[in-house]
């Protein structure tokens, strides 16, 4: 176009007869034309590809041969244009006669026309992408069709490293699988590869016990997103084979939308095991609750044996009070920390020891503080003992639902959902309480005003000990 030519009339004046698409094991692509000085081959591809199968070049409109000094001085523009993370393209072609078959001799003795270098510049947030990558603990790797120069130099500019070791394709197909294992740590870049390659450098990641994230758009990237524990397709320039092949279609074919789902991840996992720490906590609790009244035998005044709690109100308690902030806790925001910590091992239990002990500490907080409230109530009245234990543990379950966050790095106020979901709970709590009718069917009565002080004085105070807690137990097991 900047030259006055325009496609469309091109093609239309020379008509075509064949085309021979490109092909990663051929690493060109070649178009065979009816023109007004007769059939006309050109091709374009690779530099050194090109060069290898031409023997003549044009120069200033006449046709020389091509010389291996020649062929040096291309070598080394192709090698300065590659360095400046330009993509470099050599365009040949070749006069042949009416009956030309497309067979692997069609494609020799070409004439030299020349390079054609593109600047592709990468999305700025690929660069953000890769910085995120290596804060959240994941290694960027980058497998490219590209001249070396042209990935190192694209590699350097996207921050994977001034000393990036690279390596070619030709390398790969010498070295043995062992050699690769023992290399494929301190590689960044691969340069010129094929489909095997891929499939190779996947294998060799594997072997380290690393969890591997291919991606890939045609069809012969399919082997190694298939072969990869997370095999990535892209939406838009991806082929239906490769899709088939994935487990996961980036609908933008954006690096950093690869990097969002990881933070997306992350935070579904997170919120798992808040939900799961939130129930065993005050499950057990509640357990210890009823286990501590029976192993030490626990009296009313009258001497009789005393349980704080009913079994109604404990089905009040689980199915209830426990729910709404469980579920609530599932849709909390995603931690600020979420991509500034090292993957978890594929082999990790839910049950790491900084998940135990936190969970172990928020139930026997919640027990003692549920028993101090419990024998307050005993010195008065069997039936303010079990109304004050059951509504401190629902009390404490409000607290404790922000307890269970501490270790996730989220606001107080960022989950509305939860707020409502506490907000409900003590409703329904001081519904039971105080409208008659509920007070029949699960014995409680009301409370006065000195009552709610206990309660709330135990509350905080059991907050404010897991608050302090906290941050000892993220310091022993080096945890955000």
């Amino acid at each position: 176009m900047k030259a006055g030519m325009e496609k469309q009339a091109l093609e239309a004046a020379n008509k075509l007869v064949i085309e021979i698409p490109f092909d990663t094991e051929r690493k060109r692509m070649s178009i065979l034309r009816e023109t007004a000085q007769g059939r006309v081959l050109f091709v374009k591809g690779a530099p050194a590809v090109i060069l290898d199968h031409s023997n003549t070049i044009l120069m200033r409109g006449q046709t020389l041969e091509l010389s291996s000094d020649l062929k040096n001085t291309i070598e080394e523009v192709n090698q300065k244009l590659a360095s400046q993370a330009l993509r470099v393209l050599a365009v040949a072609y070749r006069n042949v006669g009416l009956n030309a078959k497309a067979d692997s001799s069609l494609g020799e003795d070409l004439t030299f026309v020349g390079l054609i270098a593109m600047m592709d510049l990468p999305r700025p947030e690929v660069k953000i992408a890769v910085e995120t990558c290596k804060k959240a603990g994941i290694r960027s790797v980058m497998i490219t069709a590209d001249h070396k120069e042209t990935a190192l130099a694209i590699a350097r500019e996207l921050g994977l490293g001034d000393n990036v070791q690279a390596m070619h394709g030709l390398d790969l197909d010498h070295i043995s699988d062992e050699d690769l294992k023992n290399r494929v740590d301190q590689i960044g870049v691969y340069a010129r590869v094929s489909a095997e390659h891929k499939l190779k450098i996947v294998r060799a990641l594997k072997s380290h016990g690393e969890v591997v994230a291919m991606t890939g758009d045609g069809v012969n990237d399919a082997p190694a997103v298939k072969e990869a524990d997370i095999g990535v397709a892209m939406g838009i320039t991806g082929t239906d084979v490769t899709k088939e092949a994935s487990d996961m279609v980036i609908t933008d074919d954006n690096f950093a939308s690869i990097v969002n789902a990881v933070e997306e991840g992350r935070g579904i996992y997170d919120n798992i095991v808040k939900f799961v720490k939130y129930l065993l906590s005050f499950n057990i609790a509640e357990v210890l609750v009823i286990f501590i009244a029976m192993l030490f035998g626990l009296k009313d005044s009258s001497g009789a044996s005393f349980i704080p709690m009913t079994a109604v109100q404990l089905l009040w308690l689980n199915l209830v009070t426990d729910g709404l902030p469980a579920i609530a806790l599932g849709v909390d925001p995603i931690s600020r920390w979420a991509l500034e910590r090292p993957p978890r091992r594929s082999s990790e239990s839910i049950f790491t020891p900084a998940f135990t002990v936190h969970m172990i500490v928020i139930s026997i907080l919640v027990t003692i503080g549920t028993l101090a409230a419990c024998f307050y109530g005993l010195r008065h009245s069997n039936g303010l003992a079990q109304t004050m234990t059951l509504t401190t543990m629902v009390m404490l379950e409000l607290v404790g639902a922000q307890m269970v966050r501490l270790t996730s790095g989220v606001g107080f106020f960022s989950n509305p959902l939860l707020l409502w979901a506490l907000l409900i709970s003590l409703f329904l709590q001081l519904l039971i309480i105080y409208v008659p009718g509920f007070e029949v069917v699960f014995d409680l009565i009301p409370l006065s005003l000195m009552d709610w002080a206990v309660i709330i004085g135990v509350t905080l105070g059991v907050g404010f000990l897991g608050w302090i807690v906290n941050p000892f137990i993220n310091r022993i097991f080096d945890q955000k």
